[in-house]
């Protein structure tokens, strides 16, 4: 048992309950037995921490990632997505097991070091001499110990047919398809306390053929998973899906059973009101990527209007390729920014932007009835967060603090009442050689693309 006392707590529950001197008491099966405020009453046996100076918060939910790009940050920094695409995918093509384990190792760690404790993650490029890429990123996962929602993406569109990707990294169809499968039948758990659950997604309208679009989704409800794409994220995608499809992205999406209450998808950017009414309507979640967006230019997500239809939207830092800083903290400001820079400074406050990256992000990932608030009964996913240094002196107000402040430290964070982080270091992996075997990947595979 693990009792967290002398802390200011936000619980993220419906009501918006803040304790200024509060506590919680995290049982031995991983689950929150209490929260409250003043002190509470331990028993023995208990592991007691000091909150002093903290902020306990659910842990975050990151919606959107794609881990391997972590072996080729910073390049294409000046493209639009679609130059930025064609820039990198014949790096891509290269990947292989090793390489995007170590890829996943230090992307996982850094989000832990964020205050993640829930990830997903996007992947889709399978060259066929790679390995089991897949496994390589579970098992990095499993080394950091976060929480992970994988999801088994694919592309059968390749630029010969009028997608974007090279023929050489796109994959038949049919075995895009039983692989996918194969990948739920081996790794899917879907019990209440899962730590790996899979998804089905493939990449994009403009790499993936309408008959995997299609018969994805038939797959993936067939087997009880949630469904992932990338949807309206540049003008470019606009244009393709006018162009090849006569409509748009959503239209397009709903036209392939792809909106419903077990959908989230990728961005969200360039969305009207009716294609914004259509999401809400149905339940269709948003991974909403604000630093991502911003980094390739893709716009201001209108993320007002998509809360306010009852859209569940989540945060995401997307790939580190597109967004090298990748840090889940900070992504919480940047999507207040964004929010204000679409419509003022009342457009979103602090505890909103909090819950887009908690409760939220569980919603998109279908865990909201186990995670992303603090209440008794749900798992003890937590982050304290460390706000009495001098980059937060001043702001009392310690939600205020965590949003509009510099990226704080995190002094602890459980995933299932079993710590991964203390003291801003982490617990079961460490960082020094996840850096070295990330360095190591990095330099293997641009050095082979070279040659």
């Amino acid at each position: 048992m693990i009792v967290i006392e002398n802390a200011t707590v936000a619980t993220v529950d419906a009501a918006g309950t803040e304790y200024t001197h509060g506590h919680v008491v995290v049982g031995d099966d991983g689950r929150i037995a209490a929260v409250g405020s003043g002190e509470p009453d331990p028993g023995r046996d208990v592991r007691t921490v000091d909150g002093s100076g903290c902020l306990v918060t659910p842990g975050l939910v990151n919606t959107h990632h794609h881990l391997y790009q972590w072996a080729t940050r910073g390049l294409a920094l000046d493209e639009t997505l679609f130059g930025w695409l064609t820039t990198l995918y014949p790096i891509w093509g290269r990947l292989d097991a090793e390489i995007v384990g170590a890829a996943a190792g230090a992307g996982l760690g850094w989000l832990a070091l964020s205050g993640c404790t829930t990830s997903m993650d996007h992947h889709y490029v399978f060259p066929r001499d790679g390995g089991d890429v897949l496994e390589a990123e579970i098992r990095a996962a499993e080394r950091v110990g976060l929480r992970f929602h994988p999801t088994r993406g694919s592309m059968d569109l390749s630029r010969k047919d009028g997608g974007l990707p090279p023929d050489h990294v796109v994959e038949d169809t049919d075995e895009a398809l039983a692989a996918t499968e194969a990948a739920i039948d081996r790794w899917h758990d879907p019990s209440a306390d899962a730590m790996l659950r899979i998804a089905v997604a493939p990449c994009s309208p403009f790499s993936v053929t309408t008959r995997l679009m299609e018969e994805a989704a038939v797959l993936a409800r067939r087997k009880g998973v949630r469904l992932h794409t990338h949807l309206a994220e540049t003008d470019d995608e606009e244009e393709f899906c006018r162009r090849r499809f006569g409509c748009t992205p959503v239209e397009y999406a709903e036209g392939v059973g792809w909106l419903g209450p077990d959908v989230w998808l990728a961005h969200g950017v360039h969305l009207d009101d009716s294609a914004i009414a259509r999401l809400g309507a149905t339940g269709t979640g948003v991974a909403h990527c604000p630093s991502s967006n911003a980094r390739l230019g893709a716009g201001l997500a209108r993320v007002r209007e998509l809360v306010d239809n009852g859209v569940p939207v989540g945060l995401g830092v997307d790939g580190a390729a597109s967004q090298e800083v990748s840090h889940l903290g900070a992504e919480l400001r940047q999507a207040l920014y964004t929010a204000r820079q679409r419509g003022g400074p009342k457009a979103m406050d602090a505890r909103e932007a909090l819950r887009l990256g908690t409760i939220g992000g569980a919603r998109c990932l279908g865990r909201q009835d186990d995670l992303g608030s603090i209440e008794v009964g749900k798992l003890a996913d937590l982050v304290m967060w460390r706000l009495d240094g001098l980059g937060h002196d001043g702001i009392d107000d310690k939600v205020a603090a965590l949003v509009f402040g510099p990226p704080a430290r995190v002094e602890l964070a459980l995933v299932g009442g079993k710590p991964v982080v203390e003291r801003g270091e982490l617990v079961n992996a460490d960082e020094e050689t996840l850096t070295r075997e990330a360095r190591r990947a990095h330099r293997r595979l641009m050095t082979t693309e070279r040659q």
